[in-house]
């Protein structure tokens, strides 16, 4: 039985020796609210961060009944097989209402949650921007540690969710529905804009041939975008997640962009350019922990939305109130 980590020595060793359970735990810590867990998570990611960074990040994104679920365990099964350590990080919806959220997908990938090289880890979104918890690069970072080759990032597919995990993974899936024709127009220009690749997929039996057709469509659409790398031209393929069907030439594409980016030093570039909008982030978060924190603050606050409600104020004044408020903290 694993003896439950105290400090962050303790955290740091079980992760830096590979234990699961351990890294589970840190888990939990990182997406803790208490400020106490905080404190310590912080601690223990400035200790892990020389060894992060070494794990290829992917994001992968579609429409609901896509089938991501589908196609990522057996993406997992196929990395695992070629000797690759795979974590999957699968954003789970939170209910607005009560904060809860489903975290089902250990039960949807049934045989890549006992494989011993794969980790998955479902993580309630808390309502954050377009689905992506507000924790997923702190979860990314420990997986590295923990020596994982693959993290496979599984997005909600609803609204920002896409361009939010595109900013943190080095490689943006996007899977689509074969019979292109109505789903063609009604596809969002931003997500193609931002994939590194679009893989029609369900491409078996007697959808193959749909599926050709409107990976052909995808083809046409994406001529008339700009690329967002001069080195690298996005790829539309189709495959089978029930099947297997394509998965090989599916990674082989993953990894043909890292070395096409790697060798024009915008692999790297990226990476660095990643790390600061990081930092951004983490100092918004802290500077609104600090607004939630402050009883003066929160009781300003609360009579700001009293006035803006009722029509004495406005938006904008209720704003600089709180905002000047916070200054002569």
């Amino acid at each position: 039985m694993t003896k439950r980590p105290q400090t962050v020595e303790d955290f740091e060793t079980g992760i830096l020796d590979g234990n699961r359970t351990v890294l589970a735990r840190a888990i939990t810590l990182v997406e803790s609210q208490k400020s106490e867990h905080q404190k310590l998570a912080q601690d223990l990611l400035l200790k892990l961060l020389p060894h992060t960074g070494k794990a290829l990040r992917v994001g992968i994104t579609g429409v609901p009944g896509v089938g991501k679920s589908t196609t990522i365990e057996a993406l997992g099964l196929y990395l695992t097989s070629i000797g690759k350590k795979v974590a999957v990080l699968a954003v789970d919806p939170s209910s607005s209402v009560t904060g809860g959220s489903i975290l089902g997908d250990k039960t949807r990938m049934q045989n890549l949650s006992v494989e011993p090289n794969a980790f998955i880890r479902p993580s309630p979104t808390s309502g954050t921007l377009g689905g992506v918890t507000k924790k997923t690069r702190e979860t990314m970072a420990l997986c590295e540690a923990a020596g994982f080759d693959v993290i496979l990032i599984e997005t909600v597919g609803v609204g920002q969710s896409e361009t939010a995990v595109s900013e943190m993974v080095d490689f943006f899936l996007c899977l689509m529905l074969p019979g292109a024709g109505d789903e063609l127009q009604g596809i969002k220009k931003g997500v193609l804009e931002i994939a590194d690749m679009i893989a029609v997929n369900k491409a078996d039996g007697e959808n193959e041939m749909r599926a050709k057709r409107a990976a052909s469509e995808y083809r046409a659409a994406l001529h008339i975008l700009t690329p967002q790398s001069k080195n690298w031209s996005p790829p539309v393929i189709t495959i089978s997640g029930l099947t297997g069907q394509g998965l090989d030439h599916l990674w082989e594409n993953i990894e043909t962009n890292k070395e096409a980016l790697s060798k024009s030093g915008e692999f790297e570039e990226k990476r660095n350019k990643q790390a600061v909008t990081w930092m951004h982030e983490m100092v918004e978060a802290r500077l609104l922990s600090r607004l939630s924190e402050n009883d003066q603050i929160i009781e300003l606050i609360n009579n700001c939305e009293t006035d803006v409600r009722t029509g004495q104020l406005t938006a904008a004044l209720a704003a600089d109130r709180i905002y000047d408020a916070l200054q002569e903290m």
